[in-house]
């Protein structure tokens, strides 16, 4: 039996963690891929108080070993089910807990386009920080708009020998400053007003398609495709406990609780109106406040 189970090992997840910990609780963290969420593909942090520049990577690996040090146990196991006893249901094990957050972030939103899954991993990626110098000096193409994107953009082109930066509007979400710097690269073409029509290729990615407001289609040769379009929740294996928004989002009355006694919220997998570093952080440390709030008086 833990006093805590954690599902995501993302810096909502690690914080709870880390004060469900330093209160003494016996705390489980369940993981399906890699701890660090979506911030480990950060080539930079700049936005996190405190600490001017970091790399993604470093930053949640730190946060990692504090909790590691402390007595956290993790395991990487997916979970499919969650009951509203607290039982916690991965692929071969249950755990019981006397409370669960739910933290386990959002991922990559994919370009939903024919041959899409053909080209993962050969000119197709989602992380440009990880898979960038595979395509030292050949030309390359990132997609969207937000600071992602305008990131993964300004990374490449130190890399490559050019990048076109497509995206559906005249004006981006992301940083002006990183808008300005792109401006100033030579090496980057800017494709507005424009979407991915179509991946093509034999083996590997050859060329992309792109279709403009007007309904022009433009080829564009490239060796890979960095896709940087956003994120979306999945939440659906926890419908039975929780209640979920029209896109996927876990909702809740106060930001923390669940429609299940016990069962808490943590992190980007929430309905919120701001989802950073910063905001993941706090919602951690909150979360895993009330839970053990909530532990005391039953």
């Amino acid at each position: 039996m833990y006093d805590l189970i954690i599902v995501g090992a993302g810096p909502a997840g690690l914080t709870s963690a880390l004060y469900a910990l330093r209160a003494n609780k016996k705390v489980l963290m369940l993981e399906a891929v890699c701890y660090g969420g979506q911030i480990v593909n950060a080539n930079k942090v700049e936005n996190y108080p405190g600490i001017e520049e970091i790399s993604g990577y470093e930053l949640a690996t730190k946060m990692y070993n504090q909790v590691k040090k402390i007595g956290v146990e993790i395991k990487y196991e997916k979970v499919i089910k969650i009951d509203e006893n607290k039982i916690v249901h991965t692929k071969n094990n249950e755990y019981q807990s006397k409370a669960i957050i739910i933290a386990t972030g959002v991922k990559k939103r994919k370009l939903n386009v024919a041959n899409e899954e053909k080209f993962v991993g050969k000119g197709l990626s989602y992380c440009a920080t990880c898979d960038g110098n595979f395509y030292k000096g050949k030309e390359v193409a990132v997609n969207g708009g937000g600071n992602t994107a305008l990131e993964d953009a300004l990374y490449l082109a130190n890399l490559a020998s050019k990048v076109y930066l497509i995206h559906r509007r005249e004006t981006f979400k992301g940083e002006e400053k990183y808008v300005k710097e792109l401006h100033q690269k030579k090496n980057v073409e800017f494709v507005l007003n424009s979407s991915i029509n179509s991946l093509n290729g034999d083996e590997e990615l050859e060329y992309i398609e792109v279709i403009d407001k007007n309904q022009n289609i433009k080829r564009i040769n490239v060796a890979a495709l960095f896709v940087a379009i956003g994120q979306v929740p999945d939440n659906d294996i926890f419908q039975n406990v929780v209640e979920i928004d029209e896109n996927g989002y876990i909702k809740t009355s106060d930001g923390v609780h669940t429609k299940t006694k016990g069962i808490y919220i943590a992190g980007d997998c929430k309905k919120k109106e701001l989802r950073q570093l910063t905001t993941a952080v706090g919602d951690g440390s909150i979360a895993a406040t009330v839970a053990i709030k909530e532990m005391r008086e039953i």
